[in-house]
């Protein structure tokens, strides 16, 4: 990274530069000293250098460390947009963001890998949005470790919004309204989730588009994220999501949990700007409609 320093900033030191205007963590910045280079003009400096209207500064980010269950694999990848900061997927349904201990074939995790590699770029995984496996659509995910850094800051400080579209089975008495239970483990499983008095703080907003004769279509904004919040919340109000047989949804329609990432929105930390990406349903959940 590389910025020209402004009257505004004359007079900083570079650490409380990085902190302060770069949103810089301490603890990448510990890491940069030890395994990084940070030049002033060219040269080679310490953070506690005095910065100056019109100085370069300029930093080198150690080498990523990529996981060891972790290989390139040729894994087709839907690339709504990409820069030199983030990238913009639209996941397909039934593929997994990352690999799990049972299932460690494929994910969007290798091929990223693969396409870093293809790429010549010195990246490993930084997902910013995850998907559960059978949900389909939108999903961020950051190119290297400070544009990670930065925008999961962003997410914990709601500047990363997602709504969906999600298939739940009946019709809801109330057509609009804030689902907020909180959510937690549930007993004897590593992969369910429950509403719990003892959960984390759940918020989902919700808004029926259509009704239909077995099911209706709801748009769905999550406040928080948990895992598995949308699956969870509506199966609690007795109307799980088609397909989502975890939950108690029928599979008789479509055999995956009817619910697609429609819209992501995000402060870009680099340009500086509000981005805004749609995507349409996929084909299955067209053809219930």
């Amino acid at each position: 990274m590389k910025w020209e320093i402004d009257q505004v900033h004359d007079g900083f030191l570079i650490r409380d530069y990085l902190i302060t205007v770069r949103s810089m963590s301490r603890r990448m910045l510990k890491a940069i000293k030890t395994d990084g280079l940070i030049k002033l003009n060219n040269h080679l400096v310490t953070v506690r250098e005095t910065l100056r209207t019109g100085d370069v500064l300029e930093i080198l980010f150690p080498e990523e460390q990529k996981g060891r269950e972790l290989y390139p694999k040729s894994i087709p990848l839907h690339i709504v947009y990409e820069d030199e900061d983030v990238l913009v997927l639209n996941k397909q349904a039934g593929l997994p963001v990352i690999p799990s201990r049972l299932l460690n074939k494929e994910s969007i995790a290798h091929g990223l890998l693969y396409y870093y590699e293809q790429q010549g770029l010195p990246y490993t995984v930084h997902v910013v949005t995850r998907l559960d496996r059978n949900t389909s659509g939108l999903m961020l995910v950051a190119k290297h470790r400070f544009s990670h850094s930065l925008l999961s800051n962003f997410q914990r400080e709601g500047e990363v919004k997602r709504k969906y579209t999600a298939f739940i089975e009946g019709r809801l008495d109330q057509k609009e309204g804030t689902i907020e239970e909180p959510i937690g483990r549930k007993p004897e499983s590593i992969i369910e989730r429950m509403v719990r008095p003892d959960g984390k703080e759940a918020i989902t907003h919700y808004g029926v588009i259509q009704e239909l004769q077995d099911f209706s279509v709801v748009q769905v904004q999550l406040q928080t994220g948990r895992t598995h919040q949308i699956r969870v919340h509506f199966s609690y109000l007795g109307h799980p999501l088609v397909g989502d047989d975890l939950y108690g949804g029928s599979t008789h329609k479509l055999n995956r949990q009817a619910l697609h990432c429609h819209e992501l929105a995000f402060y870009h930390p680099f340009q500086e700007k509000w981005m805004t990406f749609s995507s349409e349903l996929p084909p299955d959940m067209q053809e219930l409609i």
